[in-house]
């Protein structure tokens, strides 16, 4: 790093800054907190998921606990209250941290539980409405998800007047797709067969 203006020493205008830790905002310091976290973790007894690294596991007896990061945000579920208050207790000692209570939403995808049923489920409804908006769809009409097989798509379905072709040419295709993607991924795999 730069040596700090106002912190210069003339004899050795030129020399740079040692740092003994990472900076919060540089490139570097993304991959220090995952570390140490990383770390932390698997002090507790976690396993990382081989296949989803962000995606750590706790089992002891027929307790499970699962915890799963992305970047700075940390939800963690499990089936022993106990068990989460302990990796509450352990992360709030290892890292400066809040709890928000019981998760609502996360990463834009709203989660419902119904305890009566033992259901729980993900919804982007919110994100998809914001999708629609942002490509000027809100009012276009819903189709059958999955397609019809017979369905036979032609360039008259598309816009055919000069208005709606301007309105087409604005439209970036790339990241609407890209968009939509994210949903198929998270909640509605069904979407890629639409």
């Amino acid at each position: 790093m730069e040596q700090l203006e106002g912190f210069v020493n003339p004899k050795y205008p030129n020399r740079v800054c040692n740092l003994k830790r990472s900076i919060y905002g540089l490139k570097q310091a993304s991959m220090q907190w995952n570390k140490r976290f990383d770390d932390e973790t698997k002090k507790f007894g976690f396993t990382q998921n081989r296949d989803e690294p962000c995606v750590y596991i706790k089992a002891s007896g027929s307790n499970i606990t699962f915890l799963i990061l992305y970047v700075d945000d940390i939800l963690i579920m499990g089936n022993s209250i106990p068990m989460l208050q302990s990796v509450k207790t352990y992360l709030g000692k290892c890292f400066a941290m809040k709890d928000l209570g019981e998760a609502a939403y996360i990463l834009g995808i709203k989660i419902y539980r119904d305890r009566s049923k033992l259901l729980i489920g993900l919804c982007q409804s919110a994100y998809i409405e914001k999708i629609l908006k942002r490509y000027c769809m809100e009012n276009s009409k819903r189709g059958s998800i999955p397609m019809h097989e017979k369905l036979k798509l032609s360039k008259s379905q598309g816009a055919s007047t000069p208005a709606e072709m301007k309105r087409m040419q604005n439209v970036s295709y790339a990241s609407a797709v890209g968009s939509i993607m994210y949903t198929v991924r998270c909640t509605r795999p069904d979407v890629a067969f639409a």
